[in-house]
């Protein structure tokens, strides 16, 4: 007798490589005035993304803007010469006062910020689909699941700085607002579907308040393969080095790790060099400006084994202690947060939602660490969302007050 096996067929979605809607690259004050008049005849909200040069520029500044809106054409905006002048400012109260259509808007709001656009109103499709619970939610990931076609995604890493831009590289930043309005639509109507639009909305508007975690003031620290350093005449070595590097690095506009890599401060670091001649013959102390700036290196160096002011070997903890610690020093504390995980872990299956996006998890390490009698009002000071504290903060009353008893 022979067996029939059913052999399911793998249906290949379309790729779909360019906007389906025109595309203008705008570089010139009257080019922008045509595409703010073109934008004011499309409907709906306005498709928003930003391409900066992460790892190639110093800072996090955008270097093109994309935007569209349904019925209109996608623009491909220049924003370093055209921010400063005055059709800008028309250009931007347009745009801040409507809804924008981004996706993961904590990546683009600060440096979109940093050139006065400012949303009234936001949907953020990435966020959306974690909501919805879809296994990925990256751009193409989102559009293939719920558009049903795959997106040409090979320039997500380039240096946007140079220019001109090359026309591949433009054809991808105008794919990635073109998709947005239809993604928009399809997500908002999966979620009103879902019963999960109110914790949406509740979410975007949140965003809107978003700011970007205050940078650390002894960032230095963060330097791979620092941790290893325990004396703290080495930790004033690598932090002149840090701040050598950065000052550079500002006064070339070029990412810092471009000059020279961390790896190359730590090693350095960890070297034992006590002449210039023998820092210029490190082989382990390389990039692009380890050699040419050699002098600056040797003076942070030397300023580094001199100084006066030695950093400790750990920072203050100015919050509650990590909680990799609470087994062995806080065991009380640590038997809450293990009696609240598979709560926490049961609702998030329940609801169908990413067990992060039901409870950031420092909240819930926060009402471990010192639970207060009103777990929903402590919640809502700490900044969880309403439906967040309507979904979590019965079970977790009930948890800690069983654990009292």
């Amino acid at each position: 007798m022979t067996e029939e096996t059913e052999v399911s067929e793998v249906v290949e979605l379309p790729l779909r490589t360019e906007s389906v809607a025109d595309v203008f690259h705008v570089e010139t004050e009257l080019e922008l005035q045509g595409a703010l008049e073109n934008l004011k005849q499309g409907s709906g909200p306005l498709a928003i993304d930003a391409e900066r040069a992460s790892g190639f520029r110093y800072g996090n500044r955008a270097y093109l803007i994309q935007v569209h809106r349904q019925g209109t054409d996608v623009f491909l905006i220049d924003p370093i010469e055209l921010s400063n002048l005055g059709t800008w400012q028309e250009f931007a109260k347009f745009c801040n006062g409507i809804t924008w259509i981004l996706h993961a808007a904590t990546q683009d709001l600060s440096c979109l910020a940093e050139v006065g656009l400012v949303p009234r109103e936001l949907i953020d499709t990435e966020l959306g689909s974690r909501l919805l619970n879809l296994p990925r939610v990256g751009l193409g990931a989102t559009c293939e699941q719920l558009l049903g076609f795959r997106l040409a995604k090979e320039h997500s890493a380039a240096d946007w700085s140079i220019r001109p831009l090359p026309t591949s590289w433009l054809n991808y930043a105008a794919l990635d607002v073109d998709v947005l309005p239809d993604l928009a639509r399809v997500l908002m109507e999966q979620l009103e579907k879902a019963g999960k639009l109110d914790w949406a909305k509740q979410e975007f508007t949140t965003l809107l308040r978003f700011t970007p975690k205050p940078q650390s003031p002894e960032r230095w620290r963060t330097m791979t393969g620092l941790h290893e350093v325990k004396d703290t005449r080495r930790l004033a070595v690598a932090r002149e080095l840090w701040l050598a590097r950065d000052r550079l690095a500002q006064e070339k506009d070029t990412a810092p790790g471009r000059l020279v890599p961390d790896a190359s401060i730590v090693s350095l670091v960890k070297s034992n060099v006590t002449a210039r001649s023998q820092l210029a013959s490190l082989s382990s102390f390389h990039g692009r400006a380890a050699r040419t700036y050699l002098d600056t290196w040797w003076e942070a160096y030397s300023l580094g084994l001199s100084t006066k002011d030695e950093p400790t070997l750990k920072v203050a903890n100015t919050g509650i202690p990590n909680h990799r610690n609470w087994p062995n020093r806080y065991p009380e504390a640590d038997a809450r947060l293990q009696a609240l995980k598979p709560i926490m872990a049961e609702l998030a299956l329940e609801l169908e939602v990413p067990l992060e996006n039901l409870l950031q998890p420092d909240l819930l390490r926060r009402v471990a660490w010192e639970p207060e009698s009103d777990v929903a009002g402590q919640l809502r000071e700490l900044g969880a969302r309403e439906w967040q504290i309507e979904a979590v903060a019965g079970s977790i009353s009930a948890a800690l007050e069983a654990l009292n008893q």
